[in-house]
């Protein structure tokens, strides 16, 4: 796992140098902090790569940007991810008279693309996202991986284009200003994911598995890789067997590294069949027991209250697992003031390089990996398997499975995280944004994508919709989160469930089967239940855990308080002062639901304006 940046300027631009390079470099320091590379172009174009290396596989030998030399010019590629069926694409390239000087899956992809083209990617199986410049063309090849688990952001200049892993790399660049409009603040506020768009104006990413192309003719994409429906031949005993397999591979291919890795360990049923899959893998009898890691809080057991995400604590069933399976499990304890803290916090917007309004469930997520991180270099995560399998309670609700909207924010509850509380924003900004409306549009533009097959019902097609939603839109959302704050502290997280081949697969099977006897993710539980105790399998899905301490509460409002008595603050231009003293008046008891979502909301905003100093500008 790394951090890439480069720029292209086909005019060989001389005020765009190697000191521009070094400082867009520098800001992924905290996504490579084991090595760091520079490449330029000789000649007339102006061609620049960056790279911050994680070493992962063959540390000695994996240097970037790595760079193959052709008699018509040089391949050079910035890499950051895995690419997990190498070995298998460096045979067959051994067959075609390829040599490697390394053993790392970076020169595989090289002289993969010098063997294939761009065609390569149909054959990676992996998390990626890299640039490759084509010195025999002149040519600039931006890919990503086809679920969008590792980032790659770009924004065209008059004369080339600036790449880069996260935005905060494209702000170094003397041409790239942070300024965000109004539909920036439309992605920032909606709570939906929308492929190919950040909140910053003039930066696009580069969408789930596409590829895209610059020469001097423009700009091209090409997508290699979609969500695509087809029939479901197998029954349901033929099905769980298939889902297991492709499970276990994924696990197993995953678990290669040449540094110490872990599993995340929730006790729910995704984390746990990871974790006893990796467990029982290969390797386990070679590399002693499986390192596990949980989150809990300071005083949890005491201040827990179950609501509808979260019906039981975590730590039991933890414990339960850890023990099954024997693995080396350590629980990561916080309390309330790191969570509140406001240098956690920063580090957060910084990560994230946007103000995502959640509070101490990206908080305690960071301090959770940068705790990992002193033990290990790469984990395996349960990302993914709600959307796959259908976990979510809003997925089996009929109001929801009918509504006429997304449904994770169709799903109208007091403890719900996917809306903002009546009155936060200005009536300036609700009149600009018209957030139920652009919502409505993106909606209605997702549906044009399903594709269905002949004679399907109507209820099957509402729920093939409402898969597909999640699985374009909503896990988006989650991926880069995970993948941001944890490569703020330098931990590579991998997701087995996001493997291509198992959700292509699942995302064919009738909703029927995936969710029979009207029970969430009944086939992922059919899938594993000989792995794991009985209680763990049967387990109602609880989210990541969030803490319930009054302190926290408390501490929102002293931070909210403060906040109040700046009367220049460019806050105000976006949230209501009245609504923010209002909030600022109740005790940390009564601090629950909207109420603790605003004040979090407005936390985040208010440091990314002081950090970031964006340009906002509503038309």
């Amino acid at each position: 796992m790394c951090g890439i940046v480069g720029c292209i300027d086909y005019t060989g631009d001389p005020a765009i140098g190697q000191d521009v390079l070094r400082a867009m470099t520098q800001t992924m320091a905290c996504r490579g902090p084991d090595a760091a590379g520079t490449w330029s172009a000789p000649g007339n174009n102006a061609a620049f790569m960056g790279h911050r290396r994680l070493a992962v596989i063959d540390p000695q030998g994996g240097a970037q940007p790595m760079v193959l030399d052709t008699p018509a010019g040089p391949l050079v590629l910035t890499y950051s991810g895995e690419t997990y069926n190498w070995r298998e694409l460096r045979s067959e390239l051994n067959s075609r008279g390829h040599s490697f000087r390394s053993e790392c899956d970076t020169e595989v992809v090289l002289r993969g693309y010098l063997e294939w083209g761009s065609d390569v990617v149909d054959r990676l199986v992996g998390m990626y996202a890299f640039a490759l410049w084509d010195g025999r063309s002149d040519r600039l090849v931006l890919v990503r991986d086809r679920l969008g688990i590792k980032p790659l952001v770009y924004h065209r200049t008059p004369n080339g284009v600036v790449f880069a892993s996260e935005p905060k790399a494209l702000f170094a660049h003397p041409q790239v200003t942070p300024r965000v409009g109004t539909l920036g603040l439309h992605e920032l506020f909606n709570f939906v994911k929308t492929p190919g768009r950040t909140i910053w104006d003039d930066v696009q990413e580069v969408r789930p598995g596409t590829v895209v192309t610059v020469d001097r003719e423009g700009l091209r994409e090409r997508v290699y890789w979609s969500l695509s429906t087809t029939e479901h031949r197998d029954e349901r005993p033929a099905t769980v067997a298939r889902v297991r397999e492709l499970l276990t591979v994924s696990v197993t291919e995953q678990l290669e590294a040449d540094v110490p890795l872990a599993v995340l360990l929730s006790g729910g049923l995704d984390s746990s069949a990871l974790t006893a899959l990796a467990a029982g893998g290969p390797a386990a009898s070679t590399s002693g027991p499986v390192r596990t890691f949980s989150v809990d809080f300071t005083d949890h057991a005491d201040t827990f209250t179950a609501d509808e995400l979260r019906g039981t604590l975590d730590a039991p069933y933890v414990r339960k697992v850890a023990e099954q399976v024997g693995s080396a499990h350590s629980d990561i304890v916080l309390d309330s003031a790191l969570l509140a803290d406001p240098r956690v916090r920063e580090a957060v917007v910084r990560a994230r390089d946007c103000p995502a309004g959640v509070g101490d469930l990206d908080a305690s997520l960071l301090e959770l990996f940068r705790a990992v991180r002193r033990e290990a270099t790469v984990v395996l995560s349960g990302e993914g398997a709600d959307e796959i399998f259908g976990g979510y309670r809003w997925f089996h609700l009929p109001e929801v499975q009918q509504a006429d909207k997304f449904p994770w924010i169709a799903m109208s509850s007091p403890s719900s995280p996917f809306s903002h509380p009546a009155g936060l924003f200005t009536p300036d900004l609700n009149r600009a944004l018209d957030l139920p409306g652009y919502t409505a549009g993106n909606y209605a533009d997702a549906l044009t994508e399903v594709e269905h097959l002949p004679g399907d019902n109507e209820h099957t097609r509402r729920m093939r919709v409402l898969c597909y939603l999640h699985l374009t839109r909503h896990m988006q959302q989650l991926l880069d989160r995970k993948d941001r704050i944890s490569m703020a502290v330098g931990l590579e997280v991998r997701v087995p469930y996001c493997d291509h081949r198992l959700l292509e697969y699942v995302y064919n099977v009738p909703w029927e089967m995936k969710a029979s006897h009207g029970r969430e993710k009944s086939l992922l539980r059919e899938a594993v239940r000989d792995l794991l105790p009985e209680t763990v399998v049967d387990r109602t899905k609880s989210q990541y855990p969030t803490s319930q301490d009054p302190r926290y509460a408390a501490a929102l409002l002293r931070q909210a308080g403060e906040l109040l008595a700046d009367g220049q603050s460019p806050l105000f231009d976006l949230v209501d002062r009245g609504w923010l003293r209002e909030a600022t008046a109740q005790s940390p008891e009564q601090v629950q639901g909207p109420v603790r979502r605003g004040l979090e909301r407005v936390l985040d905003l208010a440091t990314w304006l002081r950090v970031y100093r964006p340009e906002i500008r509503l038309s």
